[in-house]
């Protein structure tokens, strides 16, 4: 089966099953394009919540699917690839992470959404990258964070805060690691007064702060054209921006979504190597299967469960 047909029958039986399909901002233009919902990881298990339907195709990674199973308890939640994982979650796990807050018992733990849900279980604070410096700075001050897993992601909001006692594990995501500051400076060489929108997990990020200034464009002659967002942040600016040309640092299937919702603006990757292997491992086969025979399911253990929500509703309750 292929193409249209291939598409239509996802679209018949996802109907005939009263199932949902989300897919993140970096899955394949033909996945994005059977999806009820396209959106962040976070957010997607937020609209997982909100629907009536009781199954979830989730084309993501598999962090991604626990977090809406943690979520979304009494639905179905089903990943059409179970190897699709993810690098910087795997950066840390459920035993290093003990290890550390031994070294560190009065630390407060924030964990980055894109870790299993076990890490999350013994965090006391999730975050995503749009409300991280949110959720650090309701922290006292005189606490200890431990920030885990992503370096650059710490790194940033270190640097936003201006926190002294906040420790960072060293993870990365090496799809965002390899864009670097040669990567943007040449970019900027070449687009010049072109809108420059950059993740805060590049491998970039710092550097590009300490330059450009922390403040997304403002209080710096030389910082008007770079500014650091969220995948979801991204998306809301480039749809409200007057600008019309964007060099966008971050997983490149972004893109597709960008063009589609705005199709009078022009989006340039800042590296077309920026590609995730486990995002793209989804395919239109592999959703149709899922569907058909109802496989594979993710389901987080209950007591696993309900420590990893507590730290997933305080970030909430923070935004």
């Amino acid at each position: 089966m292929e193409g249209n047909s291939l598409k239509n029958e996802i679209l018949r039986l996802k109907k005939e099953k009263d199932a949902v399909i989300l897919a993140h901002n970096y899955q394949i233009p033909e996945v994005q394009d059977v999806a009820d919902f396209v959106g962040d990881s976070l957010g997607l298990s937020q609209q997982a919540a909100k629907t009536n339907a009781k199954i979830i195709i989730f084309c993501g990674v598999h962090f991604m699917a626990e977090t809406a199973s943690i979520i979304c308890p009494d639905k179905k939640i089903l990943i059409p690839d179970t190897e699709a994982g993810c690098s910087l979650s795997d950066t840390i796990n459920a035993e290093q992470l003990r290890k550390w807050k031994e070294e560190n018992p009065n630390a407060v733990v924030v964990g980055y959404v894109n870790t299993t849900a076990d890490v999350k279980a013994m965090c006391d604070y999730c975050c995503t990258s749009s409300n991280a410096v949110k959720v650090v700075n309701s922290i006292s001050a005189d606490r200890t964070v431990l920030f885990l897993p992503d370096m650059f992601l710490g790194a940033y909001v270190a640097e936003v805060t201006k926190r002294k006692n906040m420790l960072i594990w060293p993870g990365e995501c090496h799809v965002h690691a390899g864009i670097r500051p040669d990567i943007v400076n040449d970019m900027l060489n070449t687009h010049k007064r072109t809108e420059f929108l950059i993740h805060p997990e590049c491998g970039c990020t710092t550097s590009m702060m300490y330059y450009f200034g922390d403040n997304n464009g403002k209080d710096n002659e030389n910082s008007h054209n770079v500014k650091f967002f969220s995948t979801e942040g991204m998306m809301k600016h480039v749809k409200n921006s007057n600008e019309n040309k964007f060099v966008i640092a971050t997983e490149i299937g972004i893109l597709y979504r960008m063009q589609k919702e705005n199709p009078k603006k022009k989006f340039i990757p800042i590296s077309e190597n920026a590609i995730c292997k486990y995002m793209k491992m989804i395919t239109l086969d592999k959703v149709l299967r899922s569907l058909t025979d109802m496989i594979y399911e993710v389901k987080v253990h209950k007591s696993t469960a309900a420590k990893a929500k507590l730290a997933i509703e305080r970030m909430l309750t923070i935004n």
